[in-house]
This record gives structure tokens, sequence and C-alpha cells, in this order.
């Protein structure tokens, strides 16, 4: 076996350094609570059976990785992956599997002791090899090369591939694989989860605020400074706003604020700290292929072929978010298209009423025109991102004769209703737990993903799925992936609108917090946030 890993001395000092270059040159300051407000309320705490950031934002902090992105670098890489509870790991020489030597004297928060074995029973939920089952399982397309893992000692255990998977670093590094403990049920993390992270789970009163607090026995000696966060949900984004504004919270719900809601922040509150970055998350069109009308090629054609991307990056997001394809496009995204490729691709050139003709041409032959429009219903969440882009859809469906309304789902509901495939129509917005053509295509349009929410499925395109994931030549695997992004996008595949980029702000004592720009699920530790107060 080959080591993988730097010295443990050394990523310290590393560490230690980024610290001191991304903060200011004084002295950290224990205590004190963080306030965030939260914009709903979390479906469950269990980030394992959720695919979204009101769960991983305020829970990820009560757990640890495997391995863990360094949370104070922006661009999430193989280059920011750091320990965690594995504190070595080493690769065999067919690089199909990997030994991690784990941390010892961890606790979770009841006491019991944390031990390969905890290991293992996480990843046996995550392949579906365990007594208990989790109600859903987001991430199995994630681990779907995992063979089996094994507890080779009490602090010794192997993940072992079907084949290489250079991806699988980066899918361990995300807040989306926590560790989980054998002896706590499934039903008890849904509510009151158990972790070895910097803060435990005080309180989650649903629809009113989530509390965690400071875990004493924390096995990263002085981690965390705070002694509490607390998020309080606030459904009404400008509320949220004014509230901040007000000094009630400390921190905004990260990448939340409008640009409206950033201007106001900025005018009322000189002083605050503000961020507006890119997010890996891409505001998409869902379309439902397994019922009628849109199980018709043509209709989905007609679909892609009526959006006007820039007005939605102009009108909702006064011109910050971007236009892109499947992955998040450059540069802060890796493997996106470029602008070149991507104007070529149905529905994305800058004719727009060109495209509209030839959607209008297309309906028409379906039997609907100005007197006899197709009336259905788009389904979004009840989330400001989402229900915006709803509206806007709405008029531009007009112009190809679809009369829409806009049907808003609330939160703990919306992803069983997608789940179901009980819409036609509907606006979401896809965040990539990793910035890696793994996550995304296994994930959002594999046959049998549980977060394949359209019904896509293509044979042909899920071996090249395959392909470009065993390839170990990245500029290689990188044509491959563009190839394959084109032809998700001429299918209509989930029709990207555009790539988001949102702000965030916090007041300027608060100390430690870095936004990510390839995700929006792998910053939220928390255990070096400090307030200077």
């Amino acid at each position: 076996m080959r080591p993988m890993t730097l010295p443990s001395g050394l990523v310290t000092a590393l560490a230690c350094a980024t610290l001191l270059a991304s903060g200011p040159a004084v002295a950290q300051k224990m205590g004190g609570t963080l306030k965030v407000y939260h914009r709903d309320n979390p479906p469950t705490a269990s980030i394992h059976e959720e695919a979204t950031i009101s769960t991983v934002i305020p829970f990820m902090s009560v757990f640890n990785n495997l391995v863990v992105y360094d949370q104070h670098v922006p661009q999430n890489s193989d280059k920011s992956i750091r320990p965690e509870l594995a504190k070595s790991w080493t690769w065999n020489a067919e690089k199909t599997a990997v030994t991690f030597k784990l941390e010892e004297g961890v606790k979770w928060h009841d006491g019991r002791p944390f031990t390969s074995r905890d290991v293992v029973c996480t990843f046996d939920l995550l392949t579906d090899r365990s007594g208990q089952k989790l109600r859903t399982n987001p991430r199995a397309s994630w681990y779907r090369n995992v063979d089996h893992v094994s507890a080779d000692g009490e602090y010794d255990v192997t993940i072992h591939l079907r084949r290489p998977q250079a991806s699988l670093m980066a899918m361990l590094a995300s807040g989306m694989t926590p560790i989980y403990p054998c002896h706590v049920s499934m039903a008890q993390m849904r509510t009151r989860p158990i972790g070895t992270g910097p803060f435990k789970l005080q309180s989650f009163s649903e629809f009113q605020n989530i509390r965690l607090v400071r875990n004493p026995d924390y096995w990263k000696k002085g981690r965390p400074y705070l002694d509490a966060i607390d998020f309080t949900i606030v459904n009404n984004p400008s509320t949220a706003a004014l509230s901040f504004v007000a000094g009630r919270f400390d921190l905004t719900f990260p990448w939340e604020l409008t640009a409206a809601d950033l201007k106001f922040v900025k005018k009322e509150a000189s002083a605050a700290v503000c961020e507006t970055t890119s997010m890996n998350l891409n505001v998409n069109l869902l379309v439902n292929r397994t019922v009628a009308p849109f199980d018709n090629a043509d209709m989905r054609r007609a679909l892609i072929l009526a959006l006007d991307r820039k007005a939605f990056v102009d009108t909702l997001t006064q011109g910050q978010s971007v236009v892109g394809g499947t992955m998040q496009p450059p540069p802060d995204g890796v493997w996106g298209l470029p602008a070149d490729m991507l104007a070529v691709v149905p529905g994305y050139g800058p004719d727009v009423e060109k495209n509209r003709t030839e959607a209008r041409a297309i309906m028409a032959k379906a039997g609907y025109g100005p007197n006899k429009p197709l009336r259905l219903k788009i389904a979004t969440r009840g989330v400001a991102i989402y229900k915006d882009a709803a509206g806007l859809i709405q008029g531009q469906l007009k112009q190809i004769y679809i009369d829409a309304s806009v049907d808003v789902v609330e939160t703990s509901l919306w992803f069983n209703r997608l789940r179901r495939k009980d819409y036609v129509l509907g606006v979401n917005a896809t965040g990539n737990g990793i910035d890696d053509p793994d996550q995304t295509f296994y994930e959002n349009f594999a046959c049998k993903s549980a977060r394949n929410y359209t019904g896509y499925c293509n044979p042909e395109i899920e071996k090249m799925f395959e392909t470009q994931s065993t390839e170990s030549d990245p500029a290689k695997r990188l044509g491959i992936v563009r190839e394959i992004d084109v032809r998700l996008l001429a299918d209509g595949a989930r029709p990207p609108i555009y790539w988001s980029r949102s702000s965030t702000c916090h007041q300027p004592y608060v100390k430690g917090y870095t936004s990510m720009v390839n995700s929006i699920y792998n910053g939220f530790r928390f255990e070096d946030v400090w307030l200077d107060k």
C-alpha cells in the first residue's frame, strides 16, 4: 500500500497557516451564541435522508466525516480535503481499496466510544445492507461503486470498491457524508441526532427554531469557540433581512439574500460584511416525462425552446447569476461547458424569438393555440428562489400557448412529491454536494437514482457516466463530461435555467466563516467560528 496523505504534523501546520491567512491577527474568543435565521423548516435532522441545505446547514456541525473539505478554502477540490475522523489513509495498488486509520478516544454525544464499526454501519445504511433502513437514500447513487466496507480493527476500516473511482474522496469530504452511530435508531436520528461533532442538538422545534450547544467533550481540543448556535425559522426573506439589519441575527441564512435585499442591507447596515458567490446550485425546470403531455419528445423540445434564460438572470438576480449547462460553469466550476459550446445547444442561442417560433409550431401541431392553450400546474417549493422562478416561467410559457398556474408546496412535503413524480412541470433548485460529474450525473440522471425526479433514463448515456468515472486522465475525462453535458441538454433531461450566485452577510464581529463557491453543502462545521465582541 502507498500513503496518500501528508504527514499529520504538516497537515496541522498547513491548516493553521490557512486560518492565520484568512482571519485577523487576534486571538479567538471563546463563548457567545451565533444567531442565524433559517429560511424554512427542515424536513428532518437526518442528513443521510435529506437532499436540502435546510437540513445540512443546521445539522452538519453535529457530526464529523472521515475526511472533510477545508472550511476556510472557498473552492472545494482534491487539494482542500483534510483528515477528520480518519487521521490518515492508504490506497492499494489497484486503487480499488482505501484503508483509513481512525482517531482514537472520540466519543459520541451520549458518551459511547466511536470505532470502525460505526463507519461500517454508516456505509451499510448508504448501500442498503443494514438491518435499519433509510426512509429515503438520496446518496445511494454516490456509493453504488462500493462493494463493501470492512472493520480491520477497532480503529482501522477499509472501503472496497468494485472499480477505481477517483471521486470517492470528494464524496467522503462532503457535508452530506457524516458518520452515523451504530447504536442509535434512524427514528431518533430524524429528530434527536447523536454525532461526534463540535455541537450537540439541544432542541428542534418544528417551524420555530433549532438550538445547538457546545460539545464540551469534543475530540478536537479548544474547539468549538461558540457556546451555542440558534437557528430561528423566518419564512419571509424580506422580514429576515430586516431582522438582520436590526441586529437580531448575526448571520443571514447562507446565499438566501436576494439582490434587492442585499441592496437594502448594504444601505441600512453599512458595517455588515457581505459576499456574493457562486453556489453550485442551478434553478431548473423539472419535466415529468413519465406522463402526458411531456412523455412526448416534441413537447419537451417546445419547453426547452420557450426559455429566455437571460431574462431570469436579469429579472430575478439583477444580472449577478450566470447561464450554464448541466455542470457548474467556469471559473468557479471545474467541469462546466465553455460559452462557445453552450451557444449551439438547442434553446441556448441568442435568438429567443426564433426559438419560440419553432416552439409555437410544435404546440400548434399538437393541437394547441392562442384560443386553446394547454392548461397545467407548475409545482414549486415554498422558498423564494423557487417561487420567483416559477412566476417568471409562468409568463414565458404563455408565449407558446401554455396557461400555467403555480402550485406552491411546503418544504416538508416537497421532496416526497418529487419522488412520487406527483407533478407535471416543476421548478426546482438543485444544489450539488460536490463539484464532480460522478455526483451530478449519477444522482440526477441515472435511471434508478432516488433523486432522478424527472424519470429520465438513457442507457447509452449512462454507459458514458461509467466511462468518465473510470477515466484517470483529467483531460480525457473532461472531454467525455462535456459530451455528456451537451447530450443531456439536448435531451431536455432537466433543463437548467440559471446558475445562482447569491449573497450572505454577517455582522462585523463574526469571524472564521467562509463562503464556498462550488458547493452549498460543505462549509458548516462552524467549529472555527467565533464572535469578536
